[in-house]
This record gives C-alpha cells, structure tokens and sequence, in this order.
C-alpha cells in the first residue's frame, strides 16, 4: 500500500482528493492537515464524510512526522505554500504532488512575476503533471506540478493542432467559464451568492495567471514561443468549465486533417472523450469525472478552427488529475478509483 498524506485537506480541491484516495485499493490515507481546523475531525467540517472516515485533521508544523508516515504528499494549498514542503521533502524519499502553482513553471522567474512571491526552490526536479502530454516524465519525478484547471481544459483542447502545426499560432484566443469553486472555499464578496446568482462576468483579463502556463505548454509543443489571449469567466454555478478555443488555420488545411489530429493525439486517452466536429460538450456531462469532452467546428468563412473542451475543475482540472498523476508514478492502472460515471443530470 501506498502511504498517502494531504496538506490543505479542507479546500474543495482537497476535499474531492480526500474522496478519491478514501476508494483508492492501493493507496491509505495516513494524515490530512488544516491551520485552520487542527483538531478537528474531518467530517465535522466535511459532514458528507460522516462514517467514511475517522481522520482527524493536523497542523503543518507536524510535517516531519508525516513525511515519517507517508511515500507520497499532496499539497491542496494556494500557491506560495508547496515550496516549503518540497525543500522540506528533497532529501527524504517522499515524493510530492503540489495541486497549486508552485511546481509548474520550467522557468521560476515566470511564476514569480506572474504570482509576485519569490520562488525559494528554483533547483526542485519538478515536472508539469499533466498526464496526456508528460505520462513517461511523470513516472519517475521526485515533484509533480499538478496541471491547472483552465490550463487543462485550454491545453488539450488545442495540442493536438499546435503540435501538428495546423494552426498560425499567433492568432490563438481563449474564452474559458468557471464555477464558482474554482475560487476556493474562503468566501469573497464576489463569489457571494447575492452578489453572484444570475450573474455572468469576466475577470482577469490579458493577466490571469494561468495564461503563461497555458503558453508554456504550448510553447514546447510547436517548438517556438507562443503567446495566446486568455480570457476567463465566472458563472454561477459551483462545478465545470467550458473553453472555447480560436485559431486560423494554415493554408491548405482541411477538415480531415483536424480530426485526425485528434484522433493521432488522444485516440488511446482513458479520459479523453472526443466528441467530434460539429459538436457541443456540456459542462454536465463531465460533472464529477475526470473526463474531458472535446469537440471542433470549421468556420469555412474565416478559416478559422473552434475548438470547445468541458471538464468538471475540481477533478479533472484538481484532484482527479492530481490521483491519475500518482497512478503513473506508482505504476498503478491510470484509471484506478477514476472510472466515475458522470453526475446526471
């Protein structure tokens, strides 16, 4: 069995992976932390865990004698938090899954202007941890940087043409919508539902901070820099998130070779749902899987490609992928404890 500790265990995204790993056959869940509700039971703050567990929740300042307990620890904190653990953790065997934005960036000085905190362990051997494009470097990384959410719906829904090189690149625009708990569980004015209910707004425009990951990935993939607008947009409703990708295409690509570009890249993807051209994936049918649902349209008028991608942010865009990135690293079946059924309706 795999010994499983989460940092930051009271979050949304904590929660779901506390969920996940309860069901895990090859995983046991040997401590979860809150500052905020040290002490405390677990189901008492999650009472839908009632009678599942009998975790009680710590502080971080018990980090060394949960290392003692634990091969593998996930970090569900806001970025500025994973950093400590990882330098805590790089002459231990314990490898770690950080689910904020610590870990994802090659170059550190990205993150620090885009996140304004210092990064304080520049030498970390970390690797970008989403699964459908870094399976065989994950299996073996001492640190994986959890994918983001708008990140991985934005990424995989145009990988497969940027590597093809189907697209001009410069013309790349995403318009992402987000739930609320993409936001985290501390309430905000924003996220208050008076404030919030039968609203739909955009924030963040031109500096969200998933933007230069989006680029990052992307940038490797075509080999040359690429730069994309990134906008994202709150609506009320607490899970899922929809992107809407644009691009031109190159001259002389058809339809055809759209589709096979999909098909070449995620044919064989336990959680890549592609739903072809012409169709509308739905926030819905993803909500509560660690699917994606992909689907394209050929404006024919603008040459331009549409690509739509839908997938519940708490699991495939969180703790969904934080548990495939750890199946890989284990050698475990990628799809172990994944193979949810959507939530319908």
């Amino acid at each position: 069995m795999t010994k499983v500790s989460i940092i930051g265990a009271t979050g949304y995204a904590g929660a779901e992976l506390v969920k996940l790993l309860l069901h895990h056959p090859y995983v046991t869940l040997t401590h979860v932390t809150s500052e905020n509700h040290a002490g405390k039971a677990l189901s008492d703050i999650y009472p839908h865990l009632f009678g599942l567990t009998k975790l009680t929740l710590e502080s971080l300042a018990d980090l060394p004698s949960i290392a003692q307990d634990s091969d593998f620890i996930f970090v569900a904190l806001p970025h500025g938090h994973a950093m400590k653990v990882g330098q805590f953790l790089e002459n231990t065997p314990v490898r770690l899954i950080d689910l904020g934005a610590d870990y994802r960036f090659k170059d550190t000085s990205i993150y620090e202007n885009w996140y304004h905190v210092p990064h304080t362990h520049p030498q970390a051997n970390s690797v970008y941890g989403l699964a459908e494009l870094n399976r065989s470097a994950i299996k073996t990384a001492k640190i994986i940087g959890n994918a983001g959410c708008y990140t991985t719906a934005s990424i995989l829904a145009l990988a497969p043409l940027v590597k093809a090189k189907l697209i001009d690149t410069t013309t790349i625009i995403i318009d992402a919508k987000s739930g609320t708990s993409g936001a985290g569980r501390s309430p905000k004015q924003d996220t208050h539902y008076p404030e919030f209910y039968d609203a739909f707004k955009a924030y963040g425009v031109a500096t969200h901070r998933h933007t230069p990951e989006i680029e990052q990935a992307l940038s490797l993939l075509n080999d040359t820099p690429i730069m994309v607008n990134f906008t994202p947009h709150l609506v009320p409703m607490s899970r899922g998130i929809l992107a809407t990708a644009y691009a031109t295409l190159q001259p002389s690509i058809n339809n055809s070779d759209i589709t096979n570009a999909f098909k070449t890249a995620y044919g064989k993807e336990p959680f890549v749902r592609l739903r072809g051209e012409g169709s509308y994936p739905n926030t819905k049918y993803v909500r509560g899987s660690n699917f994606i649902d992909i689907g394209w349209h050929i404006d024919t008028r603008t040459r331009r490609v549409i690509v739509l991608s839908a997938i519940d942010n708490l699991v495939k865009g969180a703790a969904g992928q934080a548990v495939q990135n750890l199946n890989i690293a284990c050698g475990y079946e990628e799809t172990t404890v994944l193979q949810l059924i959507p939530m319908y309706p």
